[in-house]
C-alpha cells in the first residue's frame, strides 16, 4: 500500500506530539484521534482514502513517537481534549472536523460537546462514551487507582525477542486485530531495547481511571454536539450490542460488517469506511 503522508512534530506548550499529515493543504482541516495503545498508523488506510480533507492523524500523549506526559501527570480525558485544542490552535485552525476511533471517538465527543463552535463536523468509529461509573463507587474506584499509581514504577513492559513475536501479541489483544493491522500498529509502535523490542506507549495508559463519569454526565457532551455527526458500529465491536445507548443518540448512525478496527483491518473495511464518510465530508 502506498500513499503520500507526511510526518510533522507539534510543539506544544506542555507537550510535543508526532502525527502523519495527509491530503491537500486546501482541505477541509480534520484532526484524526486513534484508539487506546493505538497510533496514527490506525489512519494508515483509511485517510488515503478520504476526499478533499486536510487530515492530521495525531500519535496521542503516551502513544507513538508522541511524548509522554511528565511525572506526576496522567491521561486523563480532559487532559486529552486540550491536546487537540493545543494542537488547532498550532496549525492555526479556529474550527476543524474530528475524526475519532474508540478513545479517540470519545475525546472528539467531549471536545465536540464542551465547545461546539469550534468543531464542523464529528465522524466516530465505533466509540462515543467512555466505561461509565456509578457515584457510590467512587471511593472505591479512586482507593485502587491510587494503588496502582504507587506500585505502577516497579512494573516492566514485556520485551520481545522480534518483532514478528511483537505482532503475534498484538493480535491477540484486549481488541484482536488482523495481522496486517498489527504490522501498521507495531511498524509506529515499536522501539529497541536491550534483549529485542518493547512497546513506545507510557505504561501509565494501562491504569484504571481514577474517576468515571456517571450516564448523565456522558451523555450531556452527546447532547451537547451541535454539528453534524457520523457515527459508524462495527456489526462485530464494541458499541453493536448496545442498543439502547444507540437509540438514544441523534447521530447518524451507520452499521458496517467488521471488527472493532474496521477501518483498518482490511482494505475492504478501510473502503466502506472510507465511503460513509467520503459521503458524510461532501454534504455542504
Amino acid at each position: 500500500m502506498t500513499c503520500s503522508v507526511e510526518d510533522v512534530r507539534l510543539s506544544l506548550p506542555h507537550i510535543e506530539l508526532a502525527a502523519h499529515l495527509f491530503g491537500p493543504q486546501e482541505g477541509q482541516p480534520v484532526i484524526a484521534l486513534h484508539g487506546w495503545l493505538d497510533n496514527a498508523n490506525s489512519f494508515a488506510r483509511l485517510a488515503p482514502k478520504l476526499e478533499g480533507l486536510r487530515i492530521l492523524a495525531l500519535d496521542m500523549a503516551g502513544h507513538g513517537h508522541s511524548d509522554h506526559r511528565p511525572p506526576g501527570a496522567g491521561y486523563g480525558l480532559p487532559d486529552y481534549a486540550h491536546d487537540v485544542l493545543q494542537v488547532a490552535q498550532q496549525m492555526g485552525w479556529e474550527t476543524f472536523s474530528l475524526l475519532g476511533h474508540s478513545l479517540g471517538a470519545i475525546v472528539s465527543v467531549i471536545v465536540a460537546g464542551s465547545l461546539p463552535d469550534r468543531v464542523n463536523r464529528l465522524a466516530l468509529i465505533d466509540g462515543l462514551i467512555p466505561p461509565l461509573g456509578e457515584p457510590e463507587s467512587a471511593a472505591e474506584r479512586m482507593g485502587a487507582a491510587l494503588q496502582a499509581q504507587l506500585t505502577q514504577s516497579s512494573k516492566r513492559k514485556p520485551v520481545y525477542a522480534d518483532m514478528n513475536r511483537a505482532v503475534e501479541a498484538r493480535m491477540k489483544g484486549a481488541v484482536a486485530v488482523s495481522r496486517e493491522a498489527a504490522e501498521l500498529l507495531a511498524q509506529r509502535g515499536l522501539m529497541p531495547v536491550p534483549g529485542g523490542y518493547t512497546w513506545r506507549s507510557d505504561s501509565r495508559l494501562t491504569l484504571a481511571s481514577p474517576i468515571r463519569l456517571t450516564r448523565s454526565q456522558a451523555l450531556s457532551f452527546v447532547n451537547g454536539v451541535r454539528c453534524p455527526a457520523q457515527l459508524i458500529v462495527a456489526e462485530d465491536g464494541i458499541l453493536a450490542q448496545n442498543k439502547t445507548l444507540l437509540d438514544s443518540v441523534a447521530f447518524d448512525v451507520t452499521v458496517l460488517p467488521g471488527g472493532h478496527h474496521l477501518h483498518l483491518n482490511d482494505d475492504a473495511g478501510a473502503s466502506s469506511v472510507a465511503d460513509c464518510f467520503n459521503r458524510f465530508f461532501a454534504v455542504s
